[in-house]
């Protein structure tokens, strides 16, 4: 069927999204491969929030299994009943990687939070975000290794790491994004989506634009006839 098919493949390819973001957060937090700039609160902020953890991380983990397992579930009822709640955890899971997606292009385009030479000396900031006077770090590659003091490579590692966050919770995105329709019909048309028809002389009567009457045999599943329809419909 394809909507457990479906359910499936999406649980399957949220899990290696999910331990991506996971680990790129948790090297987010430990700048430099040291422990003590987190304990002294010297961690850039979009960081400290966690959103790879919680949101990209465990929520979506739960979500996750709750697909791999709703896709085994048989009977009508029961099969309705668990697209239903389907829909309400794609629904939390593409709100959980979006808030991470949002969060790391946050930190992406903001900077690190760093130890460098201010006027009075040296200080702890954000010297790299945008402002009136320049368009951010980014686009100029020279203040990368110029600007921040400690930790060291901190800039490097930021661009990376939220790099590799924001791509990976917008593939989750995707997927869930995907998930909530393909749940939604699986709460509509019911557990018999998509099963396959054998039979040798079932056809579909189907008007095409005005002037012509199409028929079409079928002998594979109902989604393919469906998409035959809609395309006859629209470009015949």
């Amino acid at each position: 069927m394809c909507v457990s098919r479906c359910l499936r493949c999406v649980g399957v390819s949220l899990v290696p999204l999910a331990i991506v973001c996971m680990l790129s957060n948790i090297l987010l937090l430990l700048p430099d491969r040291k422990i003590h700039f987190l304990l002294e609160g010297h961690v850039t902020r979009e960081a400290t929030w966690a959103p790879g953890l919680w949101g990209s991380g465990l929520l979506v983990l739960l979500g996750a299994r709750a697909f791999v397992r709703s896709s085994e579930t048989a009977g009508c009822c029961a099969f309705r009943s668990q697209m239903l709640c389907q829909v309400m955890y794609s629904c939390v899971c593409l709100l959980a990687a979006g808030m991470c997606c949002l969060v790391s292009a946050t930190g992406l385009v903001q900077g690190p939070l760093c130890l460098y030479n201010t006027s009075s000396g040296l200080d702890w900031g954000v010297p790299l975000k945008p402002t009136a006077d320049h368009a951010g770090y980014l686009y100029n590659r020279t203040l990368w290794s110029g600007v921040c003091v400690e930790p060291r490579g901190v800039v490097q590692w930021n661009v990376v790491l939220f790099s590799v966050l924001g791509g990976a919770s917008w593939l989750q995105v995707v997927l869930c994004g995907a998930n909530v329709l393909n749940t939604l019909l699986g709460l509509i048309l019911g557990h018999g989506f998509c099963h396959n028809k054998k039979g040798d002389n079932e056809v579909f009567l189907i008007f095409c634009p005005p002037h012509k009457m199409c028929l079409i045999k079928y002998r594979y599943d109902t989604k393919l006839s469906l998409m035959l329809v809609i395309f006859l419909y629209f470009f015949v």
